[in-house]
């Protein structure tokens, strides 16, 4: 699939190019050419670029938000904690996650857009199609990216800082287990509830982001505003109906040591006792969560449409 194609010029007065020009370049930018190749490595590197700045921009409040998850603290409480360590401490085990972070944007945008190529060569895509791509490149996501969400949780958690103070350190235990244990026990920690929750967020996003995005896009807003406001909502949203599942994964991930590593069965019940057997409690922290979802998907949206865009217009003035 071409991502980006030639079309011949519309001639168009000066208002209806300023109002139409959002949605016109849109449209092109996810219509496809028949006869085209589905793969388009453009696509797999707009997404690594947009995933890493806002990774790297929203990491501190990830901690915060890890803490509560982990701890069932207040806010207050977590960003004291994490200011009682120390500012060398805010961007300590950034490395895992900006590097899955990266490889998260390649694979989810990438993935999804030879898939969507596959699915249907020529645009527009339906809801089933967009939904499809996206629950698949999800899978493939996960399945890639668990082992460095396992091995960043573990170092998120201050109760393993002085066992484990370093990745070599984790890896170190986790090649310590026999072949199975290393992918159950180690790597793949969590892996059923990670695959659930990475796959319907996927399938959520890339099914409601270009639709609201064009809606937005028809009222003659700046081009940053649709993409941003798109990929806010969407993350808000996805984030608030999968955060049972995060706060599983955070807390079943966070575990190391072979000798005690209770079920996904256990890890859901201490998280439903720990939090006091009410469904209010397990969404402590969600004032952060949303505040999270919404920068982080708000930028990584505007990023990669800005980026799509400026990678638009020099292939025009190529062609």
């Amino acid at each position: 699939m071409s991502f980006f194609h030639h079309q011949h010029p519309i001639v168009l007065s000066m208002g209806e190019q300023n109002n139409s020009s959002g949605k016109e370049l849109q449209h092109r930018t996810r219509a496809e050419v028949p006869g085209k190749k589905s793969w388009h490595s453009q696509a797999y590197t707009l997404g690594a670029i947009s995933n890493f700045v806002s990774t790297f921009l929203t990491f501190p409040i990830y901690k915060v938000v890890f803490r509560q998850q982990i701890h069932a603290m207040a806010v207050s409480e977590a960003v004291r904690q994490l200011w009682h360590e120390g500012p060398q401490y805010f961007y300590r085990g950034i490395y895992p996650p900006l590097l899955s972070k990266t490889l998260q944007g390649t694979l989810l945008f990438g993935t999804y857009d030879s898939l969507l190529g596959f699915l249907s060569p020529v645009g527009p895509h339906s809801l089933g199609q967009r939904w499809t791509a996206g629950l698949m490149s999800g899978v493939v996501e996960a399945v890639a990216l668990s082992p460095f969400e396992r091995v960043q949780n573990v170092l998120q958690d201050a109760r393993k800082q002085a066992c484990f103070p370093s990745t070599f350190s984790i890896l170190k235990e986790f090649n310590s287990y026999g072949l199975w244990g290393r992918l159950s026990l180690g790597y793949y920690r969590g892996f059923w509830p990670v695959l659930v929750r990475n796959s319907l967020g996927s399938a959520l996003y890339f099914s409601f982001k270009d639709p609201i995005q064009d809606s937005l896009a028809r009222q003659g807003l700046p081009h940053w505003v649709p993409a941003l406001v798109s990929g806010s909502v969407n993350g808000t949203i996805t984030c608030l109906v999968l955060y049972p599942l995060i706060v599983l994964v955070a807390n079943m991930q966070s575990h190391i040591g072979w000798h005690r590593m209770p079920s996904l069965w256990a890890s859901a019940q201490d998280v439903w006792d720990s939090r006091g057997r009410k469904i209010l409690l397990i969404y402590r922290g969600g004032s952060l969560i949303v505040l999270r979802s919404s920068v982080t998907w708000g930028l990584t949206t505007a990023i990669h449409d800005f980026l799509q865009r400026k990678a638009h217009s020099k292939k025009e003035m190529k062609d």
